[in-house]
């Protein structure tokens, strides 16, 4: 081919182009790591601590640690730190489920009488995909504790033996009871535990080394600590690793199939390309995971999958979701399908609320060069108690004012200024401190007849009688039910 001048330039001038249109691509992607790095620095300085990985059209933008995965021995948090991912178990026991699907062993529309002739006669057409979706009918409060010991053999009777709270197939009420249940299905029909079947189908062929149901085989120290906050001792605690608290037997039966699972941001990412290649799952039983099939709102803005929540982001664009927790962890694993951007954020300190939006603040980030996200707040209860070592019970009247100065926030749960109240009562030298607190909620909450009662039991507690009848009468009035007993016993003493 003859080049001609008109060539040259033209050709020299789509290779300059080029290398600026890439020069301005990885000086954006290097901008919003720097700024979602930023946000999650300050928000370590008010305690947070975890990990999150972000990708954007299979490139990697984030994966990094933050804070301590082990406070005591100086273990940060990295990439590679084990986690409890809560609920977002649910798509590994829901995607086994699928992989019994794609052998032949088991349909979706197979009924629970199938593999349990003693189910009762409300639910033997109890259908795996009713399970799936927790549209069986189930009540979330059907099973124990997750940590308390209890066979399979005692988790199906509590399955069987419970009230359903709506006919099966007619509502979406999600219940962890369901995913258990499908685990004793798993089990029963692959003749393998539930961690022995997921490994060997799902993790192994997918690369994820470090993630698993009770056993590890990796050293210890990459399993991040879980820590709270105690209102009581007024200090953090550390709560421990998850394997010491589920039964050392195989007494863990509510526990798994719904939660509890452990894995690292990396390696959930490797399950999404897994996922992504049809590596793990057919693309047949991904589609099907991955559709609408319930609504789990009344305003159908979600919908759940099989162990995934499904929805529209505000460009119209396929959002694949689930979080969960323990009440220690918390996870979110958030794929933007259409758009091609993951979002993977474990933690193992909860700080409040929005401890929970983490991700999804992520997400603004990255589809909006111009949000910045707000880093979290510290712990409410741990700043309040900061406020009372350093002011008196008179001085109660100013927290509102300095908790919207110092956080940005206003007071719109009742129940922390309660809960702080009800541990001062237990401590004799904190009175004054009980009965401020709760003078100061009813004048945050008038309305609120529970509030009203638990100032009653302050005035009570410190033998101011005629203060605790006014309080109780207010109660009543509101309709405390529990207060009348104690107000008309007082009437009579007065």
């Amino acid at each position: 081919m003859k080049i001609t001048l008109l060539n040259l330039i033209v050709c020299t001038q789509f290779v300059l182009g080029t290398i600026t249109l890439n020069a301005q691509t990885i000086e954006n992607k290097n901008v919003l790591k720097t700024k979602i790095d930023s946000y999650l620095n300050a928000s370590v300085a008010n305690g947070f601590s975890g990990a999150v990985l972000v990708s954007i059209k299979g490139e990697l933008i984030l994966s990094k640690g933050y804070g301590w995965a082990d406070r005591k021995n100086k273990i940060p948090n990295t990439s590679s730190t084990v986690f409890n991912i809560g609920s977002v178990s649910k798509q590994f026991t829901a995607s086994a489920i699928l992989k019994l699907v794609e052998q032949g062993k088991i349909k979706t529309s197979d009924k629970i009488s199938l593999f349990y002739n003693q189910a009762p006669i409300d639910k033997k057409d109890i259908t795996i995909h009713q399970l799936l979706t927790h549209t069986s009918g189930i009540s979330p409060r059907t099973g124990g504790f997750r940590y308390d010991e209890a066979d399979k053999e005692q988790f199906i009777n509590d399955f069987f033996e419970s009230e359903l709270q709506s006919k099966p197939g007619t509502k979406h009420q999600y219940a962890n009871a369901n995913y258990i249940i499908l685990t004793a299905i798993l089990e029963f029909v692959s003749k393998q535990s539930y961690a022995s079947f997921l490994n060997e189908n799902l993790f192994a062929p997918s690369n994820m080394e470090y993630t698993g149901y009770k056993s590890i085989t990796f050293s210890t120290e990459k399993l991040a600590h879980g820590y709270y906050y105690n209102i009581g001792d007024e200090q953090w605690l550390d709560w421990g690793t998850t394997q010491e608290h589920l039964p050392y037997t195989n007494k863990h039966w509510y526990s798994i199939g719904k939660g509890d699972i452990h894995s690292s941001i990396e390696d959930l990412y490797l399950w999404h390309l897994s996922l992504k290649n049809n590596k793990a799952l057919k693309a047949e039983s991904k589609e099907i995971q991955e559709t609408p099939h319930v609504a789990e709102n009344e305003n159908m803005t979600s919908y759940y999958g099989y162990g995934w929540a499904i929805s529209k982001s505000d460009r119209n664009t396929k959002i694949v979701t689930h979080n969960g927790s323990n009440g220690i962890f918390f996870a979110d694993f958030i794929r933007f399908i259409d758009d091609d951007v993951v979002i993977i954020y474990l933690s193992n300190a909860f700080l409040g609320n929005d401890s929970e939006d983490v991700a999804w603040e992520i997400s603004k980030m990255v589809f909006n060069s111009n949000y910045d996200a707000t880093p979290l707040s510290v712990n409410i209860y741990e700043f309040i108690h900061g406020f009372m070592k350093i002011n008196n019970p008179k001085d109660a009247t100013k927290l509102p004012a300095f908790v919207k100065k110092q956080l940005g926030l206003d007071f719109n749960d009742p129940a922390i200024l309660n809960r702080i109240g009800y541990k001062k009562m237990e401590k004799e030298k904190e009175a004054g401190w009980a009965l401020e607190l709760f003078k100061l909620n009813v004048r945050l909450f008038p309305e609120n007849g529970n509030l009203w009662d638990s100032l009653g039991e302050a005035y009570l507690k410190y033998g101011q009688n005629d203060q605790a009848i006014k309080s109780y009468t207010k109660a009543v009035n509101m309709g405390s039910e529990g207060s009348v007993k104690i107000l008309n016993k007082l009437l009579k003493e007065k």
